[in-house]
């Protein structure tokens, strides 16, 4: 199959003053016809831009019509065509910085918006979701449907967005009337209201909180495969990972919610507003972690809030040793600094000025700057408008300077939050005692907040004694008795009845845990836990499926006939079909437990290339591994002489070296 896109782009645009050529960002595309005002016109095209030579007079009004065809390398994404599994098939974009070049002549500045309305012609047997209102579908008796977009505003090129595939999408309105559409495969019809759970509340929330109406025709959320981050805010067109694409049960250990607040805050400050450049991406990330974190406290309270800031301090303050904490303003900072610093930083801000102040600083903001381009210096001058109070030292605390400010932080937190300052004295106590002597049902019994009890397993769970150990697995919390399983050695305290009750929690890694912990303790009894497990899948991941797999190998005697069929969906989960998610998990069991076959080593010699750069870094630190081991050297070696060169380059740098 030919990964390959044909098009034609219309421009209409005004010259302001005479010049005598413009150009388009345009990478690796060939063009068959070019027309400026209809006619012909001469042009060069770079590989990287095309360049209209033409002069172009004051106020005049001008068409430039381009038709093209791209075969991009990245930024459109095509999935599931080289396998034999019906309905895996997506194209989908990804065009976050300036990378909308790679399939559309566009710009790459972000300063340049654009009014984009999309005509997108695909496969009859697939669903065509891009940004704006559906408009039309228009049925070809020749060929396959047009699926016609409209927006009404300008928006940055590297916003516009598309994805193709099998969907089925579920409708309903925000208070306001915003219509919100949230895609599904068809086959996770059960999956959609825990994955999309609050999605309406959010909204409705955002648009109360930050006081500026939501500045899009519609919203809408489509999932697909092996996508390269969590989330992309494209403008009213969200796609995000459909690993958070989950059952009732996965809720509590891995949801959609905070990405869903995360990238729909993103609708107002990135798309509405957007930075003038890299020195003011906080103005992006920062305010959608904020505002994602706000809309947490609407749905689950100010303890959630509080803690969620505290376990962000925590970070920021261990990274901050370390030297790895940058200035808001530095271009170069890393996520951490942007989303993480960047949120404390609002959070400060608002504990500065008050509340009234705040919210009428954002307002006054959002409406002066809406569709345009912004500095951090144009936010700071409508706070301090709003406030009357100078924001000089709040810039230099928390903008201008590296590091962040713990004992700041620690104030602000220990001020809003009981349970953060009982748990901050806490800690400072021990600093000077040994655990023991701490009054641990004390404090177990000093506050309600769940998220203080957890911080009290995890730190001091091994020294509870059996009444306290007893008393926070009976509180019938799925956090509490999770966080129990994952202090050092606890699985000992656990009595055989214990573990075997929370094969029933409703949290897969719960389940995951406890079923490893009881094959373990008690081989006895291998088989009726084997048995008890064998339907369940749990996370998107597949977190017990291949546990599952290993340990029915493993277990002696354990349906010895169908052991060839278990290794090979084992080893199966490692091909290219599956989510990388899947595959990783897959790799770390074939490997550890019975080496990895041919077949499993051929695909992560192909995971070398994959496009999520996370998944292909674990591929290539894996291989760098294993090339150390003779024996696998020369098995890869002997691999990839039969192989398409284009799946092998990695490993072929490699021997040339």
């Amino acid at each position: 199959m030919e990964k390959a896109l044909e098009g034609q782009v219309t421009y209409t645009f005004k010259v302001i003053q005479a010049v005598d050529s413009v150009f388009l960002d345009a990478k690796n595309m060939g063009f068959t016809s070019v027309r400026l005002n209809s006619r012909k016109v001469e042009y060069t095209n770079t590989g990287k831009k095309i360049i209209i030579h033409k002069k172009l007079t004051k106020n005049s009004v001008y068409n430039l019509r381009l038709s093209y065809k791209a075969t991009p390398k990245q930024t459109v994404y095509f999935l599931g065509w080289d396998d034999t599994i019906e309905d895996n098939e997506q194209i989908w974009t990804q065009g976050q910085g300036k990378y909308t070049s790679h399939w559309l002549p566009s710009f790459d500045d972000m300063r340049e918006k654009v009014i984009f309305d999309l005509n997108i012609q695909s496969n009859k047997a697939y669903k065509t979701i891009a940004n704006g209102k559906l408009i039309g579908f228009t049925e070809i008796p020749v060929s396959d449907p047009v699926f016609s977009y409209d927006m009404h505003k300008p928006m940055s090129s590297y916003l516009l967005a598309f994805a193709i595939g099998k969907y089925g999408v579920v409708e309903s309105r925000s208070r306001s009337g915003i219509p919100l559409l949230n895609y599904y495969y068809p086959w996770d019809s059960l999956k959609r209201e825990p994955t999309y759970r609050y999605t309406k509340e959010i909204l409705d929330f955002l648009e109360a909180e930050i006081d500026v109406p939501y500045p899009w025709q519609n919203y809408k959320q489509v999932p697909v495969h092996d996508f390269l981050y969590a989330g992309m805010e494209n403008t009213g067109t969200t796609l995000f990972s459909d690993q958070y694409v989950i059952d009732s049960i996965a809720f509590v250990d891995k949801n959609y919610v905070n990405v869903n607040a995360h990238e729909m805050a993103h609708q107002w400050f990135g798309n509405l507003v957007t930075e003038e450049n890299g020195e003011h991406h906080w103005l992006h990330e920062g305010f959608a972690t904020y505002y994602a974190y706000l809309a947490e406290k609407h749905l689950f309270g100010d303890d959630h809030f509080h803690w969620k800031l505290f376990q962000s301090m925590e970070q920021l303050g261990e990274q901050s040793e370390k030297g790895e904490v940058q200035s808001l303003l530095d271009p170069k900072a890393n996520s951490l600094t942007f989303y993480e610093k960047g949120a404390w930083a609002l959070f400060s801000l608002r504990e500065h000025i008050g509340e009234k102040a705040f919210k009428t600083g954002i307002r006054n903001y959002l409406k002066k700057y809406a569709l345009k381009n912004v500095t951090v210096s144009e936010f700071l001058k409508e706070m301090q408008a709003s406030s009357g109070k100078s924001l000089e030292n709040f810039k230099k605390e928390w903008l201008l300077a590296k590091g962040f400010p713990m004992s700041r932080a620690k104030a602000l937190l220990g001020k809003k939050s009981f349970s953060i300052a009982t748990w901050l004295r806490l800690r400072e106590r021990a600093k000077s005692t040994t655990p023991n002597p701490l009054d641990l049902n004390g404090y177990w019994e000093a506050t309600s907040s769940m998220h203080f009890k957890r911080q009290l397993i995890q730190k001091y769970g091994k020294f509870f004694s059996k009444e306290l150990f007893v008393k926070a697995f009976q509180s019938d919390t799925v956090p509490l008795r999770q966080t129990l399983l994952q202090v050092d050695h606890a699985q000992e305290r656990f009595t055989q009845e214990q573990l075997e009750s929370l094969l029933s929690d409703k949290s897969y890694i719960t389940q995951e845990m406890a079923f490893y912990a009881l094959w373990q303790r008690f081989p006895e009894n291998r088989k009726v836990y084997l048995d008890q497990t064998r339907k369940i899948q749990g996370m998107p991941n597949k977190n017990i499926r291949l546990l599952w797999l290993t340990l029915a190998l493993l277990t002696q005697d354990y349906e010895a006939v169908n052991s060839g069929t278990f290794y090979d969906e084992l080893s199966g989960y490692t091909g290219a079909q599956h989510p990388f998610e899947i595959r990783q998990g897959a790799f770390f069991y074939v490997r550890e437990v019975f080496g990895l076959d041919d077949k499993s080593l051929l695909n992560l010699i192909r995971a070398t290339g994959h496009h999520a750069w996370r998944f292909r870094e674990y591929a290539r630190n894996l291989v760098e591994e294993l090339w150390e081991d003779d024996t696998y050297k020369e098995r890869m070696q002997q691999l990839i002489e039969k192989q398409n060169p284009e799946d092998m380059r990695y490993i072929t740098k490699k021997l040339e070296r």
